[in-house]
């Protein structure tokens, strides 16, 4: 009987990555001829200078299941483009036969089954494999490795060493560059030491230090490669004090500074910059939006709203590069540059099947270093689930459904409210829930799990910010995140109404009766920005909730209906 990788590697590894219109014709072939971790990684390499781009890995060490989400609204000019395409959408527009690797790997189409059929995804030692190759193959001084940023945060073991454990693991990757997120709520304090202990340049062009109105980390830095001087400019996610809590950074200030990434284009080109690179945590539709209104940037590699587009989108020549997140993708985007500018690209977004990529065991053994001292813990069984777990989507996913049920038994709640991270991995039906697999969707340093009492005008007015927050046809004025998950009440939502008419229908679903705005109900949630909320952490509820009801069954949620 074949095993798992020799399946992979006969009949499934070349189509994981084709360009889009061929992966149809790989996934034929495929069947043809066996298939092995060369053919997975080999590249039609080009031009002098390669970038290499991982980004909101959010402290996954190790292979995982992520399902892409079913439904990823856009709104205004990015209705119906990339990355606002799904499911069997998305499959169309990029020619994907369904079933393939491709489709398993970029969609939500038949997840179980193919998850069941193709394995987990990711594992740093897996990407550090496909590293080691492309710097090999390209020659290290051709080859700049830049980390998007939410890459200290996001597990059980991130969260005990507050983000040590993936300090350690990435400068062993040796980055040339990161920008950051999530990191920045372990604190001003802490992300000062590790940005000092870094070997490498924490980029945030568009941070400033909020008492001296200057900048707080290095704004841009430039790069020999290949012959060609190649600017990298930093940009932290720039609502980080909205959609995080201030009080831990507060000397501090953000904002997106369209003029600020103009003047570092304009000093880097200035400095003798052939390319120039923007490391960007800004989401798809903000970047996509900077890239038609400043001059000069090449390329831009894109984080924070967790896309993977098997191709750059081209914007007024800049290509804006998406590469998922978990660690579930890598993306290769090799330039010819020539008298000063890029005359032709060739780009790969290469998935990371565990099944076919060899383990670096450099990689390996650190990892299990790191983790070692939290294995027992990490293992402990809390619970079985016979449903498939995800967060991942713009509206309830079944993961945030278990949070709710939990919130809402455990804090003798009529509401629940839960963040809509887009962080947080994958269950099949039939797996066991461990600590870890609890920790991945909840691991955060501000976990209190609140009761309060809110009027329904109140828990509508919050939910018409958040949906704000999502589909403002502005991307501008997009903050990041899902819509925040709703536990014991339903309600229709018009994503491209006006803010305070987005909302509507909001029924309890104990009871069938609409909520009244000027009655008070017991609201639970979790993850407030507020500085000294109090209760118990939301692992802790979750738990205790798995204490009782060991076994999760749960269906799709109809709670929500969408007006498009």
């Amino acid at each position: 009987m074949f095993s798992r990788r020799e399946f992979l590697m006969a009949s499934v590894a070349a189509t994981a990555v084709m360009g889009p219109g061929i992966a149809g014709n790989w996934s034929r072939a495929a069947a043809q001829q066996a298939m092995t971790e060369d053919d997975l990684l080999s590249f039609d390499a080009t031009g002098n200078v390669t970038l290499v781009h991982i980004t909101d890995i959010h402290a996954q060490l190790k292979p995982i299941y992520f399902r892409e989400p079913s439904i990823n609204l856009g709104v205004g000019e990015a209705q119906g483009l990339p990355p606002h395409v799904t499911g069997d959408d998305f499959l169309k527009l990029y020619n994907i036969d369904p079933g393939t690797p491709h489709a398993y790997a970029l969609t939500s189409v038949d997840f179980v089954a193919l998850a069941k059929a193709y394995g987990k995804m990711g594992g740093l030692d897996r990407v550090a494999t496909v590293i080691k190759r492309i710097r090999s193959e390209r020659g290290e001084d051709s080859v700049l490795l830049l980390d998007g940023g939410d890459t200290w945060q996001g597990s059980y073991t991130a969260q005990q060493t507050l983000g040590g454990d993936m300090v350690e693991v990435m400068n062993a990757l040796r980055p040339d560059a990161m920008t950051g997120h999530w990191e920045f709520t372990y604190g001003a304090d802490r992300v000062t030491e590790l940005v000092e202990s870094l070997p490498f340049p924490f980029l945030g062009s568009n941070i400033y230090d909020a008492e001296w109105n200057e900048p707080a980390f290095e704004p841009y830095k430039i790069y020999d490669k290949g012959g060609v001087r190649v600017a990298v400019v930093g940009q932290a996610f720039p609502y980080t004090p909205i959609a995080n809590p201030r009080w831990m950074f507060p000397n501090w200030s953000f904002g997106i500074r369209e003029e600020d990434i103009a003047a570092n284009v304009a000093a880097a080109r200035e400095d003798g910059a052939d390319v120039v690179v923007l490391l960007s945590h800004n989401g798809f539709d903000v970047d996509r939006k900077l890239a038609s209104r400043v001059d000069g940037i090449d390329v831009i590699l894109t984080g924070h709203t967790h896309d993977a587009l098997p191709e750059p989108v081209i914007i007024d020549g800049t290509l804006v590069v998406a590469s998922g997140s978990n660690g579930k993708f890598l993306s290769r985007v090799d330039l010819d540059v020539r008298d000063g500018e890029v005359k032709g690209y060739e780009y790969r977004l290469i998935p990371i099947f565990s099944d076919v990529i060899t383990p670096d065991a450099e990689m390996n053994a650190l990892i299990e270093k790191v983790r070692a001292p939290f294995a027992d813990e990490l293992a402990r069984e809390i619970g079985r689930t016979d449903s498939l777990l995800y967060r991942r989507g713009n509206f309830n996913g079944t993961f945030d459904d278990l949070i709710c049920d939990a919130l809402l038994a455990e804090r003798d709640a009529d509401i629940a409210l839960s963040p809509g991270f887009r962080w947080g991995t994958s269950l099949l039906p039939g797996q066991a829930i461990t600590v870890e697999d609890l920790h991945n969707a909840t691991a955060m340093t501000y976990p209190a799990a609140y009761r309060s009492m809110m009027s329904g005008a109140l828990i509508k007015d919050i939910l018409e910010d958040v949906a704000d927050n999502l589909f403002n046809s502005d991307p501008y004025y997009q903050q990041g995140g899902d819509m925040v998950r709703v536990g014991g009440m339903g309600y229709t939502i018009d994503v491209n109404a006006a803010i305070g008419s987005r909302i509507s229908s909001m029924t309890l679903m104990k009871t069938g009766e609409l909520v009244d705005p000027g009655k008070e109900y017991a609201v639970a949630g979790w993850a407030s920005v507020n500085e000294g909320t109090e209760g118990p952490a939301i692992w802790d509820v979750v738990e205790g909730y798995l204490r009782k009801n060991p076994v999760v069954q749960l269906g799709e949620n109809q709670s929500v209906q969408v007006i498009v």
